[in-house]
C-alpha cells in the first residue's frame, strides 16, 4: 500500500467495490471498511473510525449504519477540507443506504476517496 502525504492509498473503482461485495456476499466489505477507516483516520489525524467498528460494520447491520453515518459526518468533512472543496453533509443518505444497500453506500464513499489520488 502506497502512502501519499501520510494518507494510505486505497484507490478502487466503485464498480469493483460493488461487484466484489456481491460476489463475496458482503465479506469484501469487511476488508473495505478496514481500509477506508485507515484513510479517514489519517485524514483526521486521529481515530475517527476504530478497526473494531469497521469489522463489526461488515457483520452487523446497525453498526454498518453507524459506520456510514460517521463516514458522512466526520470523514467527509476532513476529505473535503483536504481537497479544498465545499463540504456537503451526506451522513443521513449514507446511513440509510448503509442499512438497505451497503454496497451502494460503499460505492459513493469510494468515489469520494478516489478524488484524493487524482
Amino acid at each position: 500500500m502506497q502512502v501519499i502525504n501520510d494518507i494510505p492509498e486505497f484507490r478502487k473503482d466503485p464498480l469493483v467495490v460493488l461487484l466484489l461485495g456481491i460476489i463475496t456476499c458482503g465479506l469484501y466489505l469487511i476488508y473495505w471498511n478496514l481500509k477506508v477507516s485507515k484513510v479517514f483516520n489519517a485524514l483526521a489525524g486521529h481515530e475517527v473510525l476504530s478497526p473494531v467498528v469497521a469489522v463489526f460494520a461488515g457483520c452487523i447491520w446497525p453498526v454498518n449504519m453507524y459506520f456510514f453515518f460517521i463516514v458522512g459526518r466526520e470523514g467527509f468533512p476532513r476529505l473535503y477540507e483536504y481537497l479544498q472543496e465545499e463540504p456537503k453533509d451526506q451522513s443521513i443518505l449514507l446511513m440509510i443506504l448503509g442499512f438497505f444497500f451497503p454496497m451502494v453506500a460503499a460505492m459513493i464513499v469510494q468515489a469520494e476517496i478516489n478524488k484524493l489520488y487524482r
